[in-house]
Formats: C-alpha cells, structure tokens, sequence
C-alpha cells in the first residue's frame, strides 16, 4: 500500500470517528438525565418505607438561638434527648439549658411542642415530603454537590398552607434518590406577629433511610425581632423492623 494511499485512509477513519463523537455525546448526556418520575416515586416509597421498617429511634438535638444580627453569643441553647416510638409519636427531655428565661419558655419549648404535635401517629404523614402532601416538579438542569454527593432539584409547593409546610426546593440524590438537604420558607407564618420564617434541613442515610443532622431557621416576629435557629443532630440509635 502506497504512502498516499494509507494517508487518505487514515484521514477518512479518522473523520468517520470524528462525525461519531457527537452522537455518542449526545447518547451519554441522554443516558445521564435523571428520571423525574423515579426520583418522586422514589420520594414517595422512602417515606412509606421508613414508617414501616424504623420502630424506634433516639437522638441528641442541640438547639442554639441567636437574637438580631449577634451570631456569635447565643441568646439561649438548649440540649434535648429525642425518643421516637412507631404509634407513640415523639418525647423529648431536656438534658441542659442555658441563656434568656423569656427565649427558652417562647421559643424553644414552643417548638419542642409542635414538634410533639406534627409527629403525632394520627398526623405525622401530613407534614411527609410526598406527592400526597406536596406538587414535586424536578429542575431540568439544576445540580448541586452536598457533602459530596451529586444531588438534583426538586421544586415543592405544598396542597396546603400551614407553618411546618415549605415551600422551596428537596436536594435529591443522584445516584439513590434519597433526600440530602431541604431548603426554602414556611408557606404560613406561624402567627399574626411573625414574618416570613426561612429554613433549612440536611440529611444523612443511616441504616438505608434520610435522617436529619442539622438545620437552619430565620424569622422575625413582633416579639423578638430576628431570630435563628441552629439544631444539630447526632448519637441516633435505631430499631428497626427484621
């Protein structure tokens, strides 16, 4: 075989494969497109799965309250021991608090109560991040990384207006779909006197289901003024379904 003749196949090979990496592109991005409807049902069925399978679980929350713009000197904090037991709902005891009297009895045992109250066996699934609660619509295209994980958007706006219910976006999982992060603001303000309340949860999967490890909330309220919240969570210990 000549040189020239070489050349010129070695120049066609070449702008054959060439032509070909655009379509092979195109079929990887395609290949790596979420699946809207898998991550919803998938949503859906880690809700429904966890109830049935966790049948107890407690865990340490750290709750820190900070007033105005001061995020450094807590007004108040407060150390709860949280016992979950399917059918009973939600205890807590608080193991130590400390800071403003006026902060401890107005806002945190307030929202040790209503924590009670929405994981209340007769209720809880109400406030569940499912299709029964909430519209879901996935963002084409919005990525983000959490801790590592490769996680997709997912739109919520909640069936109905109430101060536990958000409105905003679940950070989803990628690989697994399970939830790793919500973020967004209450679709009612728990009172005449509160403005708009901000919030944000992050999860971690522990023995296959999301729990929750920390959290964020802002809010103003004619008492208080600006107030947030941080919660940390931590030393959890599980029973599970066999």
């Amino acid at each position: 075989m000549t040189v020239g003749r070489e050349l010129r196949r070695l120049h066609t090979a070449g702008a054959i494969a060439i032509g070909f990496l655009p379509i092979l592109g195109l079929c990887a991005s395609r290949a790596q497109q979420p699946d809207p409807s898998a991550i919803i049902r998938d949503l859906d069925a880690a809700n429904i799965s966890r109830h049935n399978n966790v049948l107890e679980y407690s865990n340490i929350e750290r709750y820190v309250v900070y007033r105005g713009e001061d995020q450094t000197h807590p007004a108040a904090e407060m150390t709860v021991r949280v016992t979950y037991k399917k059918g009973a709902g939600k205890s807590y005891t608080v193991l130590k608090q400390s800071g403003s009297a006026v902060v401890l009895k107005f806002g945190l045992y307030p929202l040790l109560e209503n924590e009670k109250a929405i994981n209340d066996p007769s209720r809880v699934a109400q406030s569940w991040f499912t299709t029964a609660n909430y519209d879901m619509q996935l963002k084409p295209g919005v990525t983000r990384v959490i801790d590592g994980r490769n996680c997709v958007a997912v739109a919520i706006a909640p069936h109905r207006k109430a101060p536990n219910m958000v409105e905003g976006t679940l950070w989803v999982d990628a690989r697994d779909h399970t939830l790793v992060e919500v973020d967004g603001v209450a679709s009612k303000k728990p009172s005449v006197f509160a403005g708009r309340t901000s919030m944000m949860r992050r999860y971690v999967k522990m023995t296959g289901y999301a729990m929750a490890t920390h959290a964020h909330a802002e809010s103003s309220s004619f008492l208080f003024g600006r107030t947030a919240v941080n919660i940390d969570y931590s030393d959890y210990q599980f029973q599970l379904q066999h």
